[in-house]
């Protein structure tokens, strides 16, 4: 296709989610099975995910992943503490992301996730490794895959 039929919406953007690790259990969000307030270009409505999102113009990665976390979990998390294990080539039909997959070994204070957007993320649990929900979030997905496999990009 040439360049100039790439629509806005057709090219790359980078988003980012957060592994975050409490007791070695896994913290995910239910999304909403309605698409609209689901909120996800990468067509999540009804998956289990990690706090995360799209990168603003402009803005810092591990500053974006923070400022996502305290948006919507109500965890303020130390920016020493986050470190990058993945980086993922999310496509679908309509959209493309480079995702950023941060990790976090243990929330600072035991504090616990509130629902925050709970038009977007409807619950917060925490979850074994060994036990996890379905479905899961394909960037979520593959964000644990590679922090399991200690890979941070694989083809």
């Amino acid at each position: 296709m040439p360049i100039e039929e790439i629509t806005p919406k057709q090219k790359p953007r980078a988003g980012f989610g957060i592994l975050l690790l409490k007791d070695g259990k896994i913290l995910l969000g239910k999304r909403n099975e309605d698409p609209e307030k689901a909120s996800s270009y990468l067509h999540g409505e009804g998956t289990w995910t990690m706090p995360g999102r799209s990168l603003k113009f402009h803005e810092d990665l591990k500053d974006a992943a923070l400022r996502e976390v305290l948006e919507e979990t109500g965890i303020l998390l130390r920016k020493e503490d986050l470190k990058i294990v993945s980086v993922t080539n999310d496509l679908v039909s309509d959209n493309h992301f480079v995702t950023i997959g941060w990790f976090c070994k243990e929330v600072p204070n035991n504090q616990e996730p509130r629902v925050m957007e709970p038009d977007e993320i409807t619950e917060w649990k925490w979850f074994a490794l060994e036990d996890l929900p379905k479905p899961i979030y394909s960037s979520s997905e593959k964000l644990l895959k590679n922090y399991l496999d200690g890979e941070i990009y694989k083809y």
